[in-house]
């Protein structure tokens, strides 16, 4: 971090995603809705899994530190996409800008790590249910957690230990709303197709990758489960289907972000939009309402929230 103390720019500002007035008013109320509706929704995940003992298993400990991370992913970007939609002068410090990079890859490469991890409890649950309890015990969903902040932290760090030493000594524009590697590393004052490389290496290749190994394994369980009885081949269908849509809608803007060679500032914006606000929104909606557990879960916190309300 004490790079930046020997950069002559001392903050960036962002173009932000138009000028259209109209446009602004509708990202505005759009943004504000789905990020409330995304905070409350994984908060009551969270408050559910945490509060009904009857969650209190390997997916359900998974899902709700997807949540938390869910809640990171809308706090990251979102407040401050919303509040500066309305100012001319869209700006943050450079010390600001490193910070809100290490958050979103050191979140995103947790949440990554978490659904590798959801996968392979899907595996167990699906292919050797009589060996679940032994093989997904609590030693091992705590050692998943713990591999995850762990790579996710790397993941950031290892990027940012490079980029924070850059000189940037005179453009400051983000064509922008938020501070990512791919157009932060631009504006530096040096050759950085080097650093460029290292950046679709370490989240372009590895989100690619990781993308492709979950889809391969989520094949090759509906595969193994065709041998079982139809019946268990439509319910393992309906819940592979749920991590199916939520690992791409995680997966699919960053290999485009990272790894789309004639990068569209109009398109990258959208997609950035979609995964600040949308993405951690409808992953709360795909796990509830698709999980008949979690439904009657969620009807007995309203209950007692309700009659705890009516005791007051």
């Amino acid at each position: 971090m004490d790079g930046a103390n020997h950069s002559m720019v001392s903050e960036f500002v962002f173009l932000g995603i138009t000028n259209s007035w109209e446009i602004q008013l509708l990202l505005f109320l759009f943004s504000s809705v789905f990020y409330v509706a995304s905070m409350m929704g994984n908060s009551l995940i969270l408050l559910t899994v945490t509060s009904d003992h009857h969650l209190h298993s390997p997916m359900y400990f998974l899902l709700a530190n997807l949540s938390f991370i869910d809640l990171g992913v809308s706090s990251v970007i979102s407040p401050k996409m919303i509040y500066d939609l309305f100012r001319k002068h869209k700006v943050i410090s450079f010390s600001g800008c490193i910070t809100q990079i290490f958050f979103i890859h050191i979140i995103g490469g947790v949440e990554m790590v978490l659904l590798i991890a959801m996968s392979f409890d899907r595996y167990v649950a699906i292919c050797k249910p009589l060996h679940y309890l032994t093989v997904m015990s609590p030693r091992m969903c705590i050692r998943l957690l713990v591999a995850a902040w762990i790579i996710g932290f790397l993941h950031s760090m290892v990027q940012l230990a490079f980029v924070v030493k850059l000189p940037f000594c005179g453009p400051n524009v983000l064509d922008s709303f938020y501070c990512d590697f791919p157009r932060f590393i631009k504006l530096a004052c040096t050759d950085t197709y080097r650093l460029e490389f290292m950046v679709t290496a370490n989240s372009g290749f590895i989100s690619l990758g990781s993308f492709f190994i979950l889809i391969i394994s989520y094949i090759f369980i509906l595969i193994t489960v065709r041998k079982h009885s139809s019946g268990s081949s439509s319910k393992a269908l309906s819940t592979l289907s749920t991590h199916v849509m939520v690992v791409i809608l995680f997966f699919g803007p960053c290999i485009f972000v990272y790894m789309w060679p004639h990068p569209t500032s109009h398109l990258d914006k959208f997609l950035a939009v979609f995964d600040a606000v949308l993405t951690p929104f409808l992953n709360s909606v795909i796990y509830t309402f698709r999980n008949k557990e979690m439904k009657m879960a969620m009807r007995k916190v309203f209950s007692q929230i309700f009659i705890y309300r009516r005791i007051l």
